[in-house]
């Protein structure tokens, strides 16, 4: 039995609907990445931590990269651990 026109259309549509999904999904796997990028005024953001962009110019950077921070901010983690909330 055929289907009457009105049932058509809402299958295409349900089916475009379905395609759209399926590649905002993979767009959005896709921005999962970590990209990075030097602002007009020389700073360094990193995009895709979160829904905005984490920005520190280079002497920041070189503070909370430095070795000795690097161990203090892990210790207080693990000693904050129950504390801290985490975001997939």
């Amino acid at each position: 039995m055929p289907r009457p026109a009105n049932d058509n259309t809402a299958a295409a549509e349900l089916e475009a609907l379905r395609a759209e999904l399926a590649s905002l999904k993979a767009a959005a796997a896709a921005g999962q990445r970590i990209s990075y990028k030097v602002s007009e005024k020389g700073a360094l953001s990193v995009y895709g931590l979160g829904r905005f962009p984490v920005t520190l110019y280079r002497s920041q950077w070189e503070r909370l990269l430095d070795p000795s921070n690097v161990t203090a901010i892990t210790a207080y983690m693990v000693a904050n651990r129950d504390r801290l909330a985490t975001k997939e």
